[in-house]
């Protein structure tokens, strides 16, 4: 199983992860609000201003204060890592 840092040492299943979007359009704000509203919000910016949202396959969705681009990129580094370690 694949951890994702997501920022301020909270780690997410790379597994679980379906996409990483930015919060500012009207859409991924209603999903935001109705997450929350069934408690099925995961809030890890400690206080910080949402940047990305994670969206996974049992419908919770998790906010982060780090860039979707830095998500993605910690993803693609881990998978990176792993092609290598297989060669060997």
């Amino acid at each position: 199983m694949k951890l994702i840092n997501i920022g301020f040492g909270n780690m997410v299943s790379a597994g679980r992860l379906i996409a990483i979007v930015s919060p500012e359009s009207a859409p991924i704000k209603r999903m935001v609000q109705e997450a929350r509203d069934r408690g099925v919000l995961i809030d890890a910016t400690y206080g910080r201003r949402t940047r990305a949202v994670l969206i996974m396959d049992n419908d919770h969705l998790v906010l982060s204060a780090l860039q979707p681009e830095t998500v993605a990129n910690r993803l693609g580094d881990k998978d990176a890592i792993l092609a290598e370690e297989e060669e060997e």
